[in-house]
């Protein structure tokens, strides 16, 4: 088949042609020549057309983060690509292009309205996060299968649907199966769905809608099965304690030991094995309860610095509001006042004495934000020492609970290494009767050689557990220093703010004042 780009010089989405496409869409000449000569910032477009450019490829749209209507139709675009940071599109017009698969839309969770009509697609998929979508077009396409329009039953804001010009159209029954099968739908290819069509097919196709909502509903069961698993999980990741509640961390000491598992057929180490396991088991649930209880209690002191943290700003807040109202009252009706003057005289004196007042209000405000800066690092560094015992505190009882772990495993170890000596003296006297397996009986050649195989064994345990306790620590001590360099942060960019704000403020009352100043008195 020949492509259209064969006669057509294909575009890329360039610099140049983005520039120019904002210019070209100013809602007024005037507007749209500002923007040429001083340019704009992408990021404040929030409506972009560039259809009819020949364009092949979508790119460099990353810099419209703001952008809500996109127009790409009449191009010749291949594939769906490159819409990740539009996140804010409202409205998509894709249509007449060159599109065989629909993907690359999982990032648009704001949709309401997509067109993809006079395209090649043959099967609609990939837009389970759409779920803002009420209208979409894809007629004039490939689909052929009645059944995939059922996918759309997920989309319950989905009012408007156009599926004309598809081959699945010639099917005699596609009005009824659309309208028992998409019940909320209000227009289908431009058409009002009429109560008489929709009664007519909810009747016939009964029975296979009850099926389908029963199947709907177990997948949405076990879809939300699933999300609680996984915020509870998240959860227990917060805490650094994702998976102790279990025979998770026991279980991946064997994982990649190959000797243990030879070794676990010598007589009597079920039961050793057993015990170990019940006891090592027994202390990572400990751990797992105690990391719950420590997250909420760092959560709670996050809480309780930032309820404090606002309580001293909304004070600060109100007084300097206090004053300035003290002051704006006092200089009421001051250009009154200066214009009925007789003299020069006492309008200078007023004027003197108002700009005392502006800098006596500048140094009051002033000294009440170092005031508050004072008021919030005192209550900063109570925070930072709290949350440096809580973190101190739990990185310590980790520790001892961990060094449990070590203690048992170190313990497991030499019954293990006993066993085994006997297990190696018994074969040598051939007293050893019972049966193992090929593999294990290969360890026992020599006492190095066994001796060599159960310290492996401890070794790779011992390393697994020593990099869950790392990651435990590295994550809470990680923890605590963004937090704390959040708030600096915070504080800081706060500060500059306030005082930022002061001046301003300050600046404007000197420009009132050199406007009074430029007035006459009254003869």
């Amino acid at each position: 088949m020949n492509r259209i780009y064969d006669t057509i010089e294909p575009n890329v989405i360039d610099q140049e042609m983005l520039q120019k496409a904002v210019e070209e869409q100013g809602p007024q000449e005037e507007a749209g020549q500002l923007a040429k000569r001083e340019g704009i910032d992408f990021k404040d477009v929030t409506e972009l057309q560039l259809d009819f450019r020949n364009i092949l490829k979508i790119d460099n749209l990353w810099q419209f983060a703001n952008l809500t209507k996109l127009q790409l139709d009449n191009n010749i675009i291949e594939k769906i690509e490159a819409l990740d940071s539009l996140v804010h599109l409202v409205w998509l017009d894709l249509s007449f292009n060159n599109i065989e698969t629909i993907e690359g839309l999982h990032a648009l969770v704001k949709l309401q309205d997509l067109s993809l009509y006079n395209n090649r697609i043959s099967k609609i998929e990939n837009m389970d996060t759409l779920q803002e979508l009420q209208i979409f077009s894809i007629g004039n396409n490939n689909l052929t299968s009645l059944e995939n329009v059922v996918y759309l039953r997920k989309f319950s804001k989905l009012r408007t649907l156009n599926l004309a010009g598809n081959p699945l159209c010639d099917n005699e029954q596609y009005s009824m199966f659309i309208a028992a099968h998409l019940p909320d739908l209000v227009y289908l290819d431009f058409r009002l769905v009429d109560e008489n069509t929709r009664e007519l097919a909810e009747i016939k196709y009964q029975y296979a809608i009850d099926e389908l909502k029963q199947g709907e509903a177990q997948a949405l069961a076990k879809l939300e099965e699933e999300q609680a698993k996984q915020k509870e999980l998240d959860y227990h990741k917060a805490a650094y304690v994702e998976y102790l509640n279990g025979p998770f961390l026991f279980e991946s000491m064997y994982a990649e030991d190959a000797e243990a598992n030879k070794l676990a057929y010598l007589p009597g180490m079920p039961d050793l094995l057993e015990t170990y396991r019940n006891k090592f088991e027994s202390v990572c649930e400990k751990l797992f309860a105690y990391g719950l209880e420590q997250y909420e209690k760092r959560q709670a002191e996050v809480s309780t610095f930032y309820k404090c943290l606002q309580e001293a700003l909304a004070a600060n807040q109100e007084q300097g509001r206090k004053i300035i109202l003290d002051f704006e009252n006092q200089n009421v009706g001051l250009l009154e006042v200066v214009q009925d003057m007789s003299s020069f005289d006492m309008a200078e004196t007023k004027l003197a004495k108002y700009n005392n007042d502006i800098t006596q209000l500048s140094d009051t405000l002033m000294m009440l934000e170092m005031q508050t800066v004072d008021q919030l690092e005192e209550i900063i560094k109570d925070f930072e020492r709290n949350i440096a015992d809580l973190v101190s505190t739990f990185i310590e009882n980790v520790q001892g609970m961990m060094a449990q772990c070590r203690d048992l495993e170190n313990h497991h170890h030499e019954k293990l290494l006993e066993i085994s000596i006997n297990t190696l003296e018994k074969i040598v006297k051939s007293e050893f009767e019972e049966e193992i397996p090929d593999d294990v009986r290969m360890l026992f050649v020599d006492k190095d050689t066994i001796v060599n195989a159960v310290n492996a064994s401890h070794d790779i345990h011992l390393l697994k557990i020593d990099n869950r306790e790392d990651d435990i620590i590295t994550k809470a001590n990680s923890w605590q220093a963004v937090v704390i360099e959040e708030v600096h942060k915070n504080e800081i960019a706060r500060n500059r703010s306030r005082v930022k704000e002061i001046n301003q403020y300050i600046d404007h009352l000197q420009e009132e004042l050199d406007n009074l100043e430029s007035l006459e008195p009254v003869e």
